[in-house]
């Protein structure tokens, strides 16, 4: 289908790509935050502060960029 190669995306699709990214950029976060204080406790606290809002950010990114036409490639 045209639609399938323009790049729309199911908002479930969506979702999940947003759990498996913030699930990389959690990991991330934990290993620079344990890595600059040397606090595991504190590492893990930032770490799990910054989960909720990068998933919604992510995920409203993703919507607004579905949405946008320009540079996608038409056949």
């Amino acid at each position: 289908m045209i639609t399938s190669l323009l790049g729309s995306e199911t908002h479930t699709r969506s979702i999940l790509k947003a759990i498996s990214w913030r699930t990389l950029g959690t990991i991330d976060t934990f290993v620079i935050s344990w890595f600059m204080t040397g606090r595991i406790e504190i590492a893990g606290s930032i770490a799990v502060l910054e989960v909720g809002t990068k998933i919604a950010w992510y995920y409203l990114h993703e919507r607004v960029w579905a949405s946008v036409g320009w540079g996608r490639r038409q056949l």
